[in-house]
């Protein structure tokens, strides 16, 4: 498959690479090592190249502070003016992180941010989490992602950046679920856990998985 397809229309989606994420508070592991591939295939020829940043309010509800709770806590949250019986979800508690307009919430030093088509914000109500970069978890709001990938006949997203298990995963599985065919660059992203149980959930619901030489065939023809 390469561009002379005219059923592929290739987007690449970059997922939180920002400092807390990198270098700190909730520094993934490894995050620094996957800068320069995301570099080279940022100089790909992607239809569009897209990244989501956490824009999170000072008191936002992922924040372990917030409730006065230890960090990696856990709580039960619900859907904004919904019953509370209405699908429930636990929530884990972060370090403050990537409050909008510090400098946490900045891209991490070195990524080729010039190469950026579009940034997409997520997480910016303080009452709803958002891993997905297209929408939250009930599916109440979306992001603009979704909009700006239809607008130029995206057919398929690749995804790269941080966290594999978590942000990662979950723009991967909403990307399937639209119905986008979605791949996901295994040497281009870094979990927080090593546990690896990602990978096979998202290969089981649909999500190709693939390396950075390999996209570079398909994108590069």
């Amino acid at each position: 498959m390469s561009t002379t397809d005219s059923t592929f229309t290739p987007a690449l989606v970059v997922i939180d690479m920002q400092y807390d994420f990198v270098y700190g508070s909730l520094a993934v592991p490894g995050g620094s090592t996957i800068i320069d591939t995301i570099n080279s295939l940022l100089k790909c020829p992607f239809a569009i190249k897209l990244a989501s940043k956490d824009f999170h309010p000072a008191d936002h509800i992922s924040f372990a502070k917030t409730h006065d709770k230890p960090v990696l806590s856990k709580i039960i949250i619900y859907p904004p003016g919904k019953p509370l019986n209405n699908r429930p979800l636990e929530q884990v508690l972060w370090p403050v992180h990537c409050v909008a307009n510090t400098p946490g919430f900045e891209f991490v030093e070195g990524l080729d941010r010039e190469a950026l088509d579009y940034t997409v914000h997520k997480g910016t109500d303080p009452g709803i989490e958002t891993y997905s970069a297209f929408r939250d978890p009930w599916h109440l709001a979306n992001t603009s992602l979704h909009g700006i990938l239809e607008s130029h006949g995206v057919t398929d997203v690749f995804v790269v950046g941080v966290a594999g298990d978590f942000c990662v995963k979950w723009t991967a599985l909403d990307a399937v679920n639209l119905g986008y065919k979605t791949w996901v660059v295994r040497d281009a992203v870094k979990s927080v856990s090593d546990a690896g149980t990602e990978w096979e959930e998202m290969k089981n619901k649909g999500v190709r998985i693939t390396n950075s030489d390999e996209v570079k065939k398909l994108v590069t023809g």
